[in-house]
């Protein structure tokens, strides 16, 4: 009661007498004609599914399942297998390959598949919901020589079938080339290789939402596969665009990963003119001279996220902007105009300077207001230069606990660059451009971190369409920033995380719940480390002075009578 799996007009194989005796079937030669396969799938029942049914109820396994074997043992069975089934001679034709679930479907059309002493050639056809791509093929598969070739291209663009509808993204290039060798060393596999991919574009709204084009990309590289790990070796090259480097990565599964890149001194303009287009827009056309170099350690164990090593070093040398390209990287340091979004759509716009009637100099800010902040949000804010390497670290150990991206380990640099110069979509292109802009703004100063603390303490959200600490203290205790308490202020800095959730910090009576006090404290003690407060008056802080008498105490008090059951006249 399933659809035809497989049929087939006409097949002459001339296999390897030899192995054959030894049990394996090596393909010498082959002529095929008319070979169908349709893979039907609708609702849960599949034409294919019998290859993987398991022993029926009756049978009871009585033997130990033997153990996998390792890594290498494994990839050198799939060479085995590939090297012994392709033939060094053949000719398919009418070949059709095509997969149905439910109402999505992909087929594979080979009018003919030629192959001569080891290489072959051959035109594809791919059908996707209605799309239709042709592809060249040609390339080698030596068994002798342990050899495999492939080239792949087409003359319109190419879209690599199934990504976008199993994974919701898109793979598209104009050419593509892989070779590699098999060598054995030692206790390992040694695959030597190179790839090359010309007009490569990737798509997935987790990187970004435009389509990134990474133009043109080139790996040599040494991949040695051992029982129980996969090891990019640090003797392979990426060439990408106009940067070249030598990574180093080993994957020990199930859960082990560690990366590293060392890159002494390059000319900087080589990173910048290779940024992709679509994953760097701020930083398109910039103009740089210099050098760089860099270093980066990543060893994460997802058994153990708390053992996680990471360490991430940009170093410049007489390094400097010419010129910056689609977006001014030096706008905070004079008035400009500020959008805040809501959901991803702008809400209101204002200028960050004299000409704002809510404008706060940063003269103009008490000290206990800026000091609970930096001590809330970012306590080396003055010292560093735009990143804390261990408050990054721990955030990957808690999204690596959380399996999430759960926390972001952001300094205040990082979060004026978000709100300032980027969209509010979470995304990983987004988290690139954000470190590299930070890190540009901060070693090249192009604004001084007074003006970044005063512009972060006006354009910050402080609740629900409230900007900057004027209207926040307003809005609140209906008072001057000057008139704050030091409770206050500590309450103030420690809902700029969450500032539309203010309401949940209290009690229905009004009251902050008690889970703020430890927060509250740390605070008091590190402004007390720092000599603004005394320890007496970090000892003797008290929640109860936290009252919300301005506007934010009238929304409060409405919104509990609206939870409130009304009694039934």
């Amino acid at each position: 009661e399933r659809d035809t799996l497989l049929t087939l007009r006409s097949a002459t194989f001339n296999l390897g007498f030899w192995q054959l005796l030894k049990g394996n079937v090596e393909v010498m030669d082959v002529v095929l004609d008319g070979l169908t396969v349709d893979f039907v799938k609708e609702n849960q029942q599949a034409n294919y599914d019998f290859l993987f049914r398991s022993r029926s109820n009756g049978e009871k396994e009585t033997e130990r399942a033997p153990e996998k074997a390792g890594y290498d043992k494994r990839v050198q069975t799939l060479l085995n297998g590939v090297f012994r089934l392709l033939p060094s001679e053949g000719r398919l034709t009418r070949l059709y390959v095509r997969e149905r679930k439910d109402s999505d479907s992909v087929s594979l059309y080979v009018p003919e598949f030629n192959i001569e002493n080891h290489r072959f050639r051959s035109q594809l056809t791919f059908v996707e919901e209605g799309h239709t791509q042709h592809w060249k093929t040609e390339g080698e598969i030596n068994s002798g020589e342990r050899r495999v070739s492939v080239s792949i291209q087409a003359p319109d663009e190419l879209t690599v079938p199934y990504i976008r509808r199993r994974l919701g993204a898109e793979v598209a290039f104009d050419r593509l080339w892989l070779s590699f060798t098999q060598q054995e060393e030692d206790e390992k596999m040694v695959l030597l290789g190179q790839t090359e991919v010309d007009g490569l574009k990737v798509f997935h709204r987790r990187l970004s939402l435009e389509r990134i084009n990474l133009n043109h990309g080139k790996l040599d590289f040494q991949l040695n596969v051992e029982p129980h790990a996969l090891e990019l070796d640090s003797c392979s090259t990426i060439r990408f665009n106009d940067l070249q480097f030598h990574p180093y990565l080993r994957v020990e599964p199930p859960s082990h990963l560690m990366a590293s890149i060392h890159q002494p001194l390059f000319p900087a303009k080589e990173l910048f003119n290779s940024l992709p287009h679509g994953l760097f827009e701020n930083l398109e056309g910039i103009r740089v001279e210099g050098e760089l170099a860099y270093d980066f350690e990543l060893d994460a164990d997802l058994a153990r996220p708390d053992s996680l090593k990471f360490y991430s070093d940009l170093r410049p040398q007489h390094f400097r902007i010419l010129g910056y390209g689609t977006t001014n990287l030096g706008k905070m340091s004079e008035e400009f105009e500020y959008t805040a979004y809501e959901n991803e759509m702008p809400v209101r716009t204002f200028p960050v300077g004299p000409s704002w009637n809510h404008f706060l100099p940063l003269d103009s800010v008490p000290q206990l207001m800026r000091m609970a902040v930096l001590q809330s949000e970012d306590g080396g804010f003055f010292y560093h230069q735009g990143f804390l390497p261990d408050a990054i670290r721990e955030a990957m150990v808690y999204d690596l606990k959380e399996r999430r991206f759960a926390r972001g380990g952001s300094t205040i640099s990082m979060q004026l660059v978000k709100n300032v110069f980027l969209n509010r979509r979470k995304n990983i292109a987004r988290k690139l451009e954000e470190a590299l802009i930070v890190w540009l703004i901060e070693q090249n100063r192009l604004t001084s971190k007074e003006r970044m603390f005063e512009v972060y303490l006006n354009i910050a959200e402080w609740g629900p369409g409230v900007y900057g600490l004027l209207e926040a203290s307003e809005f609140y205790f209906g008072k001057r920033p000057s008139q704050l308490t030091l409770e206050e202020c500590i309450y103030l800095a420690s809902i700029i995380p969450k500032p539309k959730h203010y309401r949940s910090s209290f009690e229905a009576n009004g009251r902050l719940k008690e889970n703020q006090e430890g927060h509250f404290r740390l605070v008091a003690r590190r402004m007390a480390a720092k000599g603004v407060i005394s320890e007496a008056a970090a000892e003797g802080i008290d929640l109860s002075r936290v009252v919300l008498t301005g506007e934010a105490g009238r929304c409060f008090a409405d919104s509990l009578s609206l939870s409130t059951p009304q009694p039934v006249p």
